[in-house]
């Protein structure tokens, strides 16, 4: 009977063993699925964003079209139903894209900052207080959700 209930405590140990190997194999395939549907998850979101920063990139020239064709507007002659045309397809496409992220780089003006100005050349400044800023932009710049989509192109006063 002592022979009986030892073999019994053995193959309870050994139950016990098995189970806890188990329990610990189960917790760290959790914690592997947990951590691979995070990033998934976390990869997704990049991949949406990505193709939402292209797709709004390819706008941008789109947008300095319309910038050009209301500043050629201004200075003519044409009708005013252009003008209104123009300024109403103009207005509707930057506030889509602002719901989307985009936000315009206001630089004219602005200290020269290599983080979001691309200098295209340098000029003398008029003044003393315009040395290190902006004083002409060629291109207007775009951030995205706070990045930098593209650089605003500038003329620095030197």
């Amino acid at each position: 009977m002592a022979e009986k209930k030892k073999k019994n405590t053995e193959q309870i140990e050994a139950l016990n063993t098995q189970l806890e190997a188990a329990k610990g194999d189960y917790l760290r395939l959790m914690a592997e699925f947990d951590t691979f549907r995070r990033r998934s998850a976390e990869e997704r979101l990049s991949l949406v964003s990505s193709a939402s920063a292209d797709t709004i990139k390819g706008l941008l020239p789109i947008l300095d079209d319309c910038e050009i064709a209301l500043k050629n507007l201004e200075n003519s002659k044409d009708s005013d139903a252009a003008k209104e045309g123009t300024q109403m397809i103009f207005s509707k496409l930057t506030a889509y894209l602002k719901t989307k992220g985009l936000e315009r780089i206001e630089a004219k003006g602005a200290d020269f900052d290599t983080e979001l100005h691309e200098a295209v050349t340098t000029f003398p400044a008029p003044s003393e207080d315009l040395k290190g800023k902006v004083i002409e932009v060629v291109q207007t710049g775009y951030t995205l959700g706070g990045k930098v989509l593209r650089y605003a192109k500038v003329v620095v006063g030197a």
